[in-house]
């Protein structure tokens, strides 16, 4: 006998019939390895890597400080510890500086 089991990764398509079957859906936050592993694990079936992050993680007042790059982070170590959640990756507000023409 195998003892090999497979998971059963949680995709947009499984949300739905979630939804449809009036099955309760788990979405909790997390910004770390440690985090995403503790609430894959637990058996949450989405995982939000939110630009919270900036508030939580580096002490911001608010999520605008908060880069892409620094997002991409963030959500790379939440992705390597997920084995069966969705993850789910907020973008940041980027601020572009208008050029201004000189006529």
């Amino acid at each position: 006998m195998s003892t090999y089991s497979e998971i059963k990764k949680v995709t947009t398509h499984t949300l739905l019939e979630m939804k449809r079957d009036g099955e309760k859906i788990s979405m909790l936050t997390a910004y770390d390895f440690s985090m995403a592993r503790i609430l894959d694990d637990a058996g949450v079936d989405v995982i939000l890597v939110g630009d919270s992050a900036s508030n939580v993680m580096a002490g911001h007042e608010t999520t605008l400080p908060i880069t892409l790059d620094q997002m991409i982070y963030h959500a790379s170590s939440v992705v390597r510890a997920v084995k069966r959640a969705l993850v789910v990756v907020d973008l940041p507000l980027v601020r572009i500086k208008a050029i201004q023409r000189k006529h």
